[in-house]
């Protein structure tokens, strides 16, 4: 009876083991948002196969791990600082440090340590791709998080660093910045404005209870929705510019641009519908289609790529 006895409270301390590392490994995954950190991966990981025509694939390692740290850190640090606006909103109450599941000092520590390897990982790679990955998290954490409670220019700046990771992989694979890093830049950065309105369109109200507010002018109205279809017709045609053959060894086949242009259309629909009707439902389709859009061009560029 007494081993007995003894069988179950090793399987319960056992049991309770691993319960709590669970909860720990689900928090530090919430910390560095691992799905955004690994949307990050792919971006940098289709730029550099956009650039290279044997692949090395300890480069390739590298620029997925260093782009992760990257982005974690940011994330981490991100949470830090916003950990009390972070506990009035419904979506982001149960992230680690507003639940006080995390310390402060652990979270810290964590950005930190993601921040110095991460960066020496990539200047490993060449210093450009580490100077680009400082930038990325200096101005994440420094201008766009700041700068949410002031001003909706904030999407603006934070558009920047949202930007980098596409081009990251062609500097990672050129140790170069020029035309058609740029150009991958230019992509991503114009995506960025009807994806980040739509979800301001619907996290509005929650924004706005933790004195964020992300829409142009600072309004939910139509005047909002048409700058939302002006910058995806500018990233329409953004992304189809390699058709020309004006940006260096990036560029696309003519039916690869009218394939791109239709994927563009359906953002556009949703957007148009969004300004007829002005619904959430209608801004989540515009949201989840601008995520289907930037997915899937990437894929297309590199299928394109190989097909050369």
């Amino acid at each position: 009876m007494q081993r007995f006895k003894k069988q179950i409270f090793q399987l319960l301390e056992t049991q309770k083991t691993a319960i709590t590392f669970s909860s720990a490994f689900n928090d530090f995954k919430q910390l560095t948002k691992v799905g955004l950190s690994m949307s990050v991966v792919f971006s940098s990981i289709a730029g550099y196969l956009l650039a290279v025509e044997t692949v090395d694939y300890t480069i390739l390692l590298l620029l997925a791990v260093g782009g992760y740290l990257m982005v974690g850190a940011s994330n981490a640090f991100n949470q830090i600082i916003e950990i009390e606006t972070d506990a009035l909103m419904k979506r982001t109450k149960d992230r680690p440090l507003p639940a006080g599941r995390m310390s402060v000092a652990t979270a810290m520590t964590i950005a930190i340590v993601f921040t110095i390897i991460g960066i020496g990982i990539l200047y490993y790679i060449n210093p450009k791709c580490a100077l680009f990955g400082a930038i990325s998290i200096f101005l994440y954490t420094s201008a766009y998080t700041p700068l949410k409670s002031v001003t909706p220019l904030s999407v603006f700046v934070g558009a920047i660093p949202g930007a980098i990771p596409f081009m990251l992989g062609w500097v990672a694979a050129t140790g170069t910045f020029s035309i058609e890093p740029g150009t991958l830049f230019l992509i991503q950065f114009f995506w960025q404005f009807p994806h980040f309105w739509a979800i301001g369109w619907l996290q509005f109200d929650e924004y706005k209870k933790a004195g964020f507010n992300m829409m142009p002018m600072g309004k939910k109205d139509k005047a909002a929705i048409r700058q939302i279809v002006l910058y995806t017709v500018v990233m329409m045609l953004v992304s189809i510019i390699p058709v020309l053959k004006l940006t260096g060894d990036f560029w696309i086949y003519p039916a690869t641009a009218v394939i791109i242009l239709l994927m563009g259309g359906l953002m556009l629909y949703y957007a148009v519908k969004l300004y007829k009707y002005q619904t959430d439902k209608i801004a989540r389709q515009l949201m989840l289609s601008s995520v289907l859009y930037i997915t899937l061009i990437q894929i297309i560029y590199v299928v394109d790529k190989f097909l050369h």
